[in-house]
């Protein structure tokens, strides 16, 4: 089915395991950042979590229904990144964590699937 003819439509063509490769790291990150915004809510910290995790999972939506596939994958690497660095920043640069050691499981994997992530979008990139 194409999205020209039903915009509300999942349209699965085109997607290999790459696409759901990503689409898996980027569910993980962004359910992990529903969780922490959760936690930490009405806190500006909980909200900039929630916003995350929504964008993440906005962004899985859109490349199920095939929607400006290429643009998000493009919008992704930055913003996973900035992800990425705001998280060192906040809790090991100007924080009192100590890097590595005060990671966390939750940090962990959030970070690997972030990283796995970009590597992705950067894979499906170049491809196409």
């Amino acid at each position: 089915m194409s999205t020209a003819t039903n915009a509300d439509a999942v349209d699965l063509d085109g997607l290999e395991s790459l696409h759901y490769l990503g689409i898996a790291f980027a569910v993980v990150s962004g359910v992990i950042h529903l969780l922490l915004g959760v936690n930490f809510a009405p806190e500006p910290m909980g909200m900039a979590f929630l916003f995350a995790g929504v964008v993440f999972l906005l962004a899985v939506a859109g490349v199920l229904r095939n929607y400006r596939r290429r643009l998000l994958y493009q919008l992704g690497i930055p913003f996973t990144g900035g992800q990425i660095v705001l998280w060192y920043y906040l809790n090991f640069a100007a924080g009192d964590k100590a890097f590595p050691a005060d990671v966390g499981g939750l940090g962990a994997v959030d970070k690997l699937a972030q990283v796995a992530l970009i590597v992705v979008l950067v894979a499906l990139l170049q491809r196409e």
